[in-house]
């Protein structure tokens, strides 16, 4: 089992009970995301499982080089921080489409829980994929790396698993 950073439980029922999980697991990032973020500004409540599984496609040197330049920027004091972490990382790319400085933007960010692996509350739900963003059904080529790959990069260590 993989242990999360943050209390399941808690961090579900804040949700309420009507929201949809989405697995991540072979799904291009960039893709997933922007259809993640539009449908949280249509006022959804969207849960991620498998997010360490998802795909960034590119050459492996290449998309390892501009994820250590995002990490490398900025000053440890004043930042902009960004994320080693699977599930953190995956939010910050939501993020990234939605308008953040409105507060529109800032209430449907609030409307995403993002979890590696799959929880034991959520087990028995149905999961829900985006066929748009289905690596098998939109890319052609053989180069890609997964998101858990990339943490590891950054210096994510991953514990159990």
């Amino acid at each position: 089992m993989i242990r999360m950073a943050v209390s399941i439980k808690r961090a579900l029922k804040t949700l309420g009970d009507d929201f949809v999980v989405v697995n991540a697991e072979g799904h291009i990032l960039g893709r997933l995301s922007s259809v993640i973020a539009k449908r949280l500004l249509n006022g959804e409540k969207i849960v991620i499982v498998n997010a360490e599984k998802a795909i960034v496609t590119g050459d492996r040197e290449m998309v390892f080089r501009r994820y250590k330049e995002k990490y490398d920027r900025g000053s440890k004091e004043k930042g902009p921080y960004f994320p080693r972490h699977p599930e953190k990382l995956f939010k910050r790319t939501v993020r990234g489409m939605l308008p953040w400085k409105s507060r529109r933007g800032r209430e449907a960010y609030r409307r995403l829980r993002v979890f590696m692996g799959v929880p034991e509350e959520l087990k028995n739900k149905e999961f829900e994929i985006v066929e748009n963003a289905l690596y098998e059904r939109v890319c052609k080529t053989d180069k890609f790396v997964t998101l858990k790959e990339i943490c590891e990069y950054l210096g994510y260590r991953f514990r159990g698993a």
